[in-house]
């Protein structure tokens, strides 16, 4: 039995605790074997798997569930052709390789539905007041989106891999031109080919980055 199973097993002894967690073999899944894709099988992503992909990540919260992210499937060969000059170099062979390659920006004038999405009359009128709130608020929330697509992803038996080596500015004139949009960061999606994967680059303790006070 692993360390924290046992941990919370004690503590369900003396107390009444009403919890679910994963086995793990679905934290293999999402985190524990999980590996970044650089190389792709030819495999297809079928629509209805990007369709479910959202009905997963939405659900991850955000602030006053403003939902500013925004996501943009490059899945023909006609967009992955637009994309194509917009990539470093070290992203343009996997990226031409992957399935789909979904943009994942965020809406500047998210708060035009503010009001609805969280229900608080007046949540949007506070962005409109304080402009230069309107980016960092839009940016972190989209970026906590970003996290949630990725283990939605993996949850469905995809490969991903997430990148930021490419031109925002090239991208938001190439795809968002005439909108409100902003990329954030890219994430190939597919069936991940590894074969020649190298070895998983070491992860930081709990001790070096955390503490519990």
């Amino acid at each position: 039995m692993s360390k924290w199973l046992g941990a919370l097993k004690k503590l369900t002894e003396n107390t009444v605790v009403y919890m679910q967690c994963l086995d793990e073999g679905a934290l293999n899944l999402l985190f524990y074997g999980a590996r970044t894709a650089r190389n792709w099988q030819k495999k297809e992503v079928a629509k209805e798997v990007l369709y479910k992909l959202h009905s997963l990540f939405v659900m991850g919260p955000t602030s006053n569930n403003a939902q500013p992210a925004r996501v943009l499937y490059i899945k023909s060969k006609k967009a992955k052709a637009r994309l194509r000059p917009c990539l470093s170099k070290g992203n343009l062979e996997k990226s031409m390789a992957a399935p789909v390659t979904a943009i994942i920006g965020y809406d500047l004038q998210f708060y035009a539905k503010l009001d609805e999405l969280s229900g608080l009359p007046g949540s949007g009128a506070r962005f409109v007041k304080n402009p230069s709130t309107v980016e960092p608020f839009a940016f972190r929330n989209c970026s906590l989106k970003g996290g949630y697509f990725i283990v939605a992803a993996r949850a469905l038996g995809l490969d991903v891999g997430p990148m930021s080596g490419f031109d925002n500015s090239a991208v938001d004139n190439e795809f968002f031109a005439g909108t409100n949009i902003k990329s954030n960061f890219l994430c190939n999606i597919g069936f991940g080919d590894f074969a020649k994967i190298q070895p998983r680059q070491r992860r930081v303790s709990f001790e070096e980055i955390s503490d519990i006070i």
